[in-house]
């Protein structure tokens, strides 16, 4: 089927783009990891795609990496989960996060993704346990299980996932779990 598209973007109307190839507009829809590294409207543009054919009509998406499409795929071969939820979920997750919460198995953090409950959350994470590249559960050291622990600590007191991992930049690597929520926490309230 259709693979890739190159042409020129001609309009970008979040999560969908207008892709001109050769005279003829293709809309596909992106996740909003694609659509922030877009280039400006009328600049050349290619995109890996992946064709959905339903009883509905055709569909398209696009993804700016291997990697995206990949775990797009992966998502969509979950019981119950269509195109519009893998994209949510690539949309609040970079594929290398999506790795790390498969391989950590942190429900909280995906169900922080919109349209994504506890119960899904599960699922995904049951049915994405070692499919996904990155995820390398082996490779987890004590201090990679503080730091899980004190992201997990900073989402559920209500800190959204880009607060939580930018306080998590600052704190030292050798963090124990309560002094690094701590420590989060005091950088978290000058903000």
């Amino acid at each position: 089927m259709i693979g890739r598209l190159t042409g020129t973007l001609l309009e970008k109307n979040p999560p969908q783009v207008v892709l001109d190839v050769h005279g003829v507009g293709y809309e596909l829809e992106v996740p909003m990891s694609t659509f922030y590294h877009l280039p400006a409207n009328g600049e050349p543009l290619s995109l890996l795609t992946h064709f959905v054919v339903r009883e509905d009509g055709h569909f398209l998406y696009g993804f700016a990496s291997a990697g995206e499409r990949f775990a797009f795929r992966q998502l969509l071969k979950i019981s119950g989960v269509g195109a519009r939820l893998a994209l949510s979920v690539l949309s609040g997750l970079s594929v290398s996060d999506l790795a790390e919460v498969v391989a950590r198995q942190e429900v909280g953090r995906l169900t922080k993704v919109p349209g994504i409950g506890t119960k899904t959350a599960e699922r995904l994470l049951l049915e994405l346990k070692g499919k996904l590249p990155d995820a390398r559960p082996d490779n987890l050291a004590p201090a990679d299980e503080a730091h899980s622990d004190i992201l997990n600590a900073l989402l559920a007191l209500g800190y959204n996932d880009r607060e939580a991992t930018a306080a998590m930049k600052q704190l030292p690597p050798d963090a124990s779990t309560s002094d690094g929520i701590r420590q989060a926490l005091k950088l978290l309230s000058r903000v």
